[in-house]
């Protein structure tokens, strides 16, 4: 590794450091059914957004829920404090695709129709409100 390639990936390293957030990978579910809610919770105050995630009819939701959790736990160890409410918020929340798996289907007359089984990455970051103030 090249001495300029070595600095960025420290860089790279100590912010990512500095940062709580979680990731949620392959999850066998479309990315578009995920981002539905994730967009329900972008940006919202933590504990308000669990509220919102338990109380939402959607599977994926339950899903969010549990990784959101996951989040403010890392959160807290990083900072060796309780968080408490209108504390932190939801920073960056977004789902990227994960590879498909691709299945045969019969079809009439001896032909295959092809499914795609979608899946989806989930990374979400939570962060404190006075630190985006100052």
């Amino acid at each position: 590794m090249g001495k300029r390639k070595r600095l960025a990936a420290d860089a790279m390293k100590q912010e990512r450091s500095e940062v709580a957030f979680a990731k949620l990978t392959n999850v066998p579910s479309s990315p578009r059914k995920m981002r539905l809610v994730a967009d329900m919770i972008r940006g919202k105050e933590v504990f308000r957004a669990l509220g919102i995630l338990k109380f939402s009819n959607k599977e994926a939701a339950a899903r969010v829920e549990k990784l959101l959790r996951s989040a403010i736990a890392n959160w807290e160890a990083k900072n060796e404090t309780k968080a408490e409410a209108g504390q932190l918020y939801i920073q960056t929340i977004f789902v990227d695709p994960a590879p498909m798996l691709k299945r045969l289907r019969p079809a009439p007359q001896g032909r295959g129709y092809r499914i795609r089984k979608r899946a989806n990455h989930v990374t979400l970051i939570v962060d404190t409100i006075q630190s985006t103030q100052n």
